[in-house]
């Protein structure tokens, strides 16, 4: 017998063509009736069907100002529409001056507390502060020393996955794509739970626990996966060690011989820290919100967060500028000759040059204007660790680039708030120095803000009480129902 609702496979009908792996069935006999159903290719059929997917989806973008709709949530000044309230993290980029509110230095606040001063926090007493921060978003209070150790405890020992999952669910089925194969074992990992459905904030927590601990492992060992399937690498697979943090652990399980030192575990402790948590309004911590407000469980809710982060519109911007500074070393010959510089950024604005997109990746931010407070932290130790890696040229470029290209966007657009480099802008650039595969970038990504996303559930779950469902205004005209035989 087969499972319920799924039909038996059968072999074609004697009168079905096979083109690729879609099985086209002749509608009917009558040729004179419908002559493109059963002429057309698949892939004639599909073109035709796209086109008129497009002309059926399309309107004209003026509609938005007629009827005073946020596209995206935001106007052209980048203020956001309040969808929601929360206490976990905070984005700040203007302040108010008499009756106007104008731009300001970006500020990041987890919990009340700005994060310039939790890393000075921590950095000061010579300490990482991925738990830490961890533990704040979660709790909402710093913890005490021995509230500390028991978090990191706790994670260590949630660090462990069945030896038949590792081998089925993520070494058994490779991806070409690394966010893909994490959403996979996520939802995976809901057949491990016997209490998958509980929505309860005692059981929430502890499926929290579990993913926050386990996302490096599903990250790395999937990488590893997919060089052995699709690069001929040799399969390295290394358990995680209890007395490492979670950014020592990265290392310890993506490098063959798990060697690091510490300032490569402290830039990208500290890269983990600015990346957990963004305010409820960025999409993929949007997406956890939106997922539990529907009484969903939290693998589905999580994987759903992982499907929004892994767009290049979010968290794949980092990529773009690696790629993009690849590119501007193999077109500018002289890389402290500010006007070579400049001119190749404005033939980037004017589509000329990379990708022909007419966007300089890693500036400009939809709250920030002035400055990115994640950019200002990470710059200072992108920095110091191009000086240990003899990549300092490298960062001298970054440096230049971030200043100019704020000056070429502003002769060739019309800026309604200010332009600066946002996290991405260096974040690539570190990893590149850290020797992590761009494969990598973005599931990094993920590793840090699966605490963000799993804080945001629980919020809600706390919180909220109605499914978010906003509303979209129609812009369809309306016409009347015609018989089929009239068509």
């Amino acid at each position: 017998m087969g499972c319920p609702g799924v039909p038996h496979e059968s072999a074609p009908d004697a009168g079905s063509r096979v083109e690729g792996t879609f099985i086209v069935n002749p509608v009917s006999d009558d040729r004179t009736r419908r002559p493109k159903a059963e002429t057309e290719t698949v892939t004639e059929t599909l073109d035709r069907w796209s086109r008129l997917s497009q002309e059926s989806s399309r309107f004209d973008p003026a509609l938005y100002v007629e009827y005073d709709v946020k596209r995206g949530l935001r106007d052209l000044t980048g203020k956001g529409v309040v969808a929601g309230l929360t206490q976990i993290g905070d984005v700040v980029g203007s302040r108010v001056e008499g009756d106007s509110r104008v731009p300001a230095p970006g500020q990041l606040i987890y919990r009340g507390i700005d994060v310039v001063d939790l890393v000075d926090g921590f950095l000061a007493e010579g300490r990482l502060g991925f738990e830490e921060t961890s533990y704040l978003l979660l709790f909402g209070e710093l913890p005490d020393g021995d509230e500390l150790r028991l978090f990191g405890d706790n994670l260590a020992s949630y660090r462990k996955l069945p030896r038949q999952f590792v081998h089925d669910a993520i070494l058994g089925m490779p991806s070409h794509d690394i966010m893909n194969a994490m959403a996979r074992s996520v939802l995976s990992m809901y057949l491990l739970d016997k209490h998958a459905d509980d929505t309860s904030i005692a059981n929430v927590l502890r499926q929290s626990l579990h993913l926050i601990s386990k996302f490096s492992m599903l990250a790395v060992y999937a990488y590893q996966a997919y060089l052995e399937e699709f690069c001929g690498k040799s399969l390295v697979i290394h358990r995680p060690a209890a007395e490492l943090s979670t950014a020592e652990n990265f290392l310890h399980m993506l490098r063959p011989n798990s060697k690091f030192t510490p300032l490569e575990a402290q830039v990208l402790d500290l890269s983990l820290v600015l990346h957990a948590e963004h305010g409820g309004g960025n999409n993929s911590s949007f997406t956890a919100h939106v997922v539990s407000s529907s009484g969903t469980d939290t693998y589905s809710a999580i994987a759903a967060s992982l499907g929004s982060l892994k767009g290049p519109k979010h968290g794949g911007a980092n990529i773009k500028v690696v790629h993009m500074f690849d590119d501007l070393k193999l077109n500018v010959r002289d890389w402290e000759d500010d006007e070579e510089i400049e001119r190749y950024l404005l033939r980037v604005l004017d589509r000329q040059e990379f990708d022909r997109s007419g966007l300089i990746y890693g500036m400009g931010h939809p709250v920030y204007s002035v400055s990115d407070p994640r950019t200002v932290i990470l710059r200072h130790y992108a920095e110091r660790l191009a000086g240990e890696k003899g990549l300092a040229k490298e960062y001298q470029l970054h440096a230049k680039v971030e200043t100019l290209a704020p000056q070429a966007i502003a002769k060739t657009r019309t800026v309604y708030k200010g332009v600066s480099a946002n996290v991405d802008f260096y974040s690539g650039f570190v990893y590149q120095m850290l020797d992590i595969p761009q494969e990598l970038y973005t599931p990094l990504f993920a590793v840090s803000r699966v605490v963000g996303w799993c804080a945001h559930r629980l919020e809600e779950i706390v919180s909220g009480g109605k499914i978010i469902r906003p509303a979209y205004k129609s812009v369809a005209s309306r016409r009347e129902y015609s018989p089929l035989e009239g068509r």
